[in-house]
């Protein structure tokens, strides 16, 4: 088991009601970090649709993470 600290924004933001959490997890990258908090708290938004920050980091999926990491869950922006 590990505990990282993650930071929402924008509709993930919306849809969790807060910008931050710290979990527990068993969860052995950030892809399936990622499904595994879409399913507690019903993300609308699919895995392949957004970036992951681990530690100030982009990575590519699936973006292995440690106990203690910080990880951002970046959607995409829409522009006008």
């Amino acid at each position: 088991m590990k505990t990282v600290h993650i930071q929402y924004f924008a509709i993930l933001r919306e849809q969790r009601g807060v910008a931050e959490e710290t979990r527990e997890t068993n969860a052995p990258d950030a892809e399936t970090l990622y499904r595994e908090l879409a399913e507690a708290h019903d993300f609308t938004l699919p895995a392949d649709r957004l970036r992951a920050a681990i530690n100030g980091e982009f990575v590519p999926w699936p973006g292995p993470i440690e106990n203690g990491d910080k990880i951002v869950f970046i959607p995409p922006v829409a522009g006008g």
